[in-house]
């Protein structure tokens, strides 16, 4: 069920209760499932339940794969039953840290548009481009959004289109114009007598529906398998049989940034990469009913770890740390 789900159509209450049993289940996809059930907890309108299950990711002993996105969610709930101070110190801390990660730039300036904090918004909107775009030949699908967003802002507060608005303006492909989508003037014509003027915020409408389905219905990356050095010596040794599809790490590693570039250079679009480790393979293995030694079940795993929303975007952005865990940027190590 998906979080959007009006509240009429599905008990959020319960959907929220059988996530946090199915964390339990999966420790491996808690952090994505918690976040799914607070999600529902929001819509339910149990707000405070929600942000306990943002705090309860936030103290988790096990290293969060994107923390910030957990506390920008968090702000953005915080905010909308009364903890306006908290939030703001929440949302002061995330842009201080300048994740690389657009989401969390994107909920926390929602969060201050949503409050009539347009000026902050815009802000937020820019800092988060300048962060993640700057020197960026083509942004992103991740980073659209964000170019979005701050346009719809910027056009709320009456200033001039910069080179970022025209880079958002060729990004969306909508029959109708960011600047009709966005512009200030369109709440008048949802009261207005004219049906040429009504006609018009029909198809406006159903543009705005056509991209939100678009971005539903996109699916998840196709993804590369990357073990870290540790789970492949523990993979090969269980499973000798798969030392002929891993001669060494360092081949391994060289072997999907050469694949992924062949892809990239073919037009494959929505690259990505997945991480696996030897007990999640074993899982996998037996939920298939077949041996973790045959090799042909590895591009399965992979894409099935992609399908539960586990692949990283590949390229990683610029000034982003290599995919492979060095520890480096990635243009000074695979990226190179």
């Amino acid at each position: 069920m998906r979080p959007d789900t009006p509240a009429e159509n599905v008990d959020h209450t319960a959907e929220a209760a059988r996530l946090e049993r199915t964390a339990g289940l999966y420790p491996e996809d808690a952090e994505a499932l918690l976040l799914q059930a607070a999600a529902h907890l929001e819509l339910s309108g149990d707000r405070p339940a929600a942000t306990t299950l943002y705090d309860r990711l936030l103290s988790s002993q096990a290293g969060l794969e994107n923390p910030y996105l957990v506390r920008a969610l968090k702000a953005s709930n915080l905010w909308e039953y009364g903890h306006e101070a908290e939030a703001r110190a929440i949302i002061d801390g995330i842009r201080a840290g300048a994740p690389r990660d657009p989401a969390p730039w994107v909920i926390v300036a929602e969060a201050l548009e949503a409050h009539d904090e347009l000026e902050a918004a815009e802000e937020t909107f820019t800092e988060g481009a300048r962060v993640l775009l700057t020197d960026v030949e083509e942004p992103p699908y991740s980073t659209h959004p964000l170019l979005f967003g701050r346009h719809r802002v910027r056009r709320m507060l009456g200033v001039a289109h910069d080179e970022w608005d025209t880079i958002a303006d060729l990004l969306h492909s909508s029959p109708v114009s960011l600047d009709e989508l966005h512009d200030p003037k369109r709440v008048w014509s949802l009261g207005s007598d004219n049906p040429a003027e009504l006609a018009a915020e029909i198809s406006r409408l159903r543009a705005e529906l056509g991209t939100y389905r678009e971005a539903l219905s996109r699916p998840f990356p196709v993804a590369v398998l990357h073990w870290p050095a540790g789970e492949l010596s523990e993979l090969v040794e269980a499973y000798p049989a798969l030392a002929a599809e891993y001669p060494s790490h360092e081949e391994h590693l060289a072997t999907i940034e050469g694949s992924l570039r062949e892809l990239a250079a073919s037009g494959t679009p929505n690259l990505g990469i997945v991480t696996g480790t030897v007990p999640s393979y074993e899982a996998f293995a037996a939920s298939e009913m077949a041996s973790p030694g045959e090799a042909e079940l590895l591009p399965q795993y992979a894409t099935t770890l992609a399908a539960r929303g586990r692949a990283v975007e590949w390229p990683p952005q610029r000034g982003a740390g290599c995919w492979c865990g060095s520890g480096r940027v990635y243009e000074g190590c695979h990226g190179a």
